[in-house]
């Protein structure tokens, strides 16, 4: 089967946001399991595919908001307004319709779509209907937008994102009523979506990495706790601010927290905590830590950032809400929501140096699941595009 996967970003070899490496994971299953991928969407500026053979680039594009300039935001937003899209998807639309009938004309034959989250489909919905789909949704995406409109103090932005949540809803029911299968990225945003049923959807659990990292080796502790991640990206905003507000003040004095990645110039850095920017080593940067806090608070779909902590057995303190997708917690990871609970166990992990485990039993059980569900929605496909085929 040969399977057209649709995304707005291709792999480049170097995935260093969650969304990239779930890509990443989700494509080698469905390799995995024997079929033919195609990759059709854009490029980072100065990136190139890593997969150039059975990848199809629309171009570059950056659509990153937090550096774009105000006229480029005003480009988006009029563009959104004007087209009646989705502000995330008015940014895709750097490619024409025509490119991308001439991209699938190129890849024929092929069999199916494989429609990679709603923002790319969303920008282009009519011209993935000739053809069974699949349709991965990342995030229940109205609900985080939803999230984010309740999280902004100020009212333009408030409305902007109560316009997203009720456009991408309405987005999300039609790829989720189009499509031969859902996958989601956790098991509560089945029901959100409207396809709970096992015959019509399933929840990936993903790895971060194509095999997991040997237990024992030896780590320098250079902080007691760190966090890394895409700290634009308003749900990740969300728990950030959280911990910088109300879990540090409940920390010892003595508590060093490092943090790396794209931080909002508007965070106030209490004390104890370093902002270090970006690190070219992001697991060997979380790996200095005594102790990983997990800190989700908002957004749906699964947290990446829990499974490379699982993966690599290290000792965390996370909140409920980043252990979406996750079925076996390990032993070295304690759970706490109320800000107080949360400082004192990390700070009492830290002191006593909890010791890492082993990680390989965690991924090679995400990786089992992952591959039986995989092939459960290329079951549902292929009966599609065979009844399609027949009917034809």
């Amino acid at each position: 089967m040969h399977l057209i996967f649709v995304t707005s970003l291709v792999p480049d070899g170097d995935p260093t946001t969650g969304y990239e490496i779930a890509n990443a994971a989700i494509i080698a299953a469905l390799r995995r399991s024997g079929a033919r991928v195609t990759v059709l969407g854009y490029t980072w500026p100065g990136k190139t595919p890593s997969d150039p053979d059975n990848t199809i680039s629309l171009g570059e594009v950056d659509v990153r908001t937090e550096g774009a300039g105000a006229l480029q935001k005003m480009r988006w937003l009029a563009g959104a307004v004007l087209s009646g899209l989705t502000f995330a998807s008015a940014k895709l639309r750097a490619a024409s319709e025509a490119d991308i009938r001439a991209a699938l004309k190129q890849a024929e034959p092929y069999d199916a779509y494989v429609l990679n989250a709603a923002q790319f489909a969303g920008a282009f919905e009519g011209l993935f209907t000739d053809r069974p789909s699949i349709f991965v949704a990342h995030n229940v995406e109205h609900r985080s937008a939803e999230e984010n409109a309740l999280a902004v103090g100020d009212i333009v932005q408030r409305t902007l994102f109560r316009r997203e949540a009720r456009l991408v809803r309405a987005v999300e029911e039609r790829l989720c009523a189009r499509a031969a299968f859902v996958y989601t990225l956790a098991e509560e945003d089945r029901a959100a979506l409207g396809v709970p049923g096992d015959h019509r959807s399933a929840a990936l659990p993903l790895v971060t990495r194509a095999s997991a990292a040997r237990p024992g080796r030896a780590r320098e502790i250079v902080c007691d706790a760190a966090l890394i991640g895409t700290w634009t990206w308003q749900p990740n905003r969300i728990g950030l601010e959280w911990y910088l507000r109300e879990v540090t003040p409940w920390l010892p004095r003595n508590f060093r927290t490092r943090i790396a990645g794209s931080i909002p110039g508007d965070l106030a850095c209490p004390p104890g905590v370093e902002f270090v920017g970006r690190v070219a080593d992001a697991v060997g940067f979380v790996r200095g830590a005594a102790v990983v806090p997990l800190i989700a608070r908002a957004g749906t779909g699964v947290q990446l950032k829990t499974i490379e902590a699982f993966e690599q057995g290290l000792a965390c303190v996370a909140t409920s809400r980043s252990l979406r997708g996750i079925a076996h917690l390990p032993s070295n990871c304690r759970v706490a929501d109320d800000p107080a609970t949360f400082a004192a166990e990390l700070a009492a992990m830290a002191a006593d140096r909890v010791g890492d485990v082993d990680g390989r039993a965690f991924h090679a059980a995400q990786l089992q699941v992952l591959d039986e569900r995989i092939a459960r929605g290329l079951g549902a496909i292929g009966a599609a595009a065979a009844s399609g085929a027949a009917a034809a």
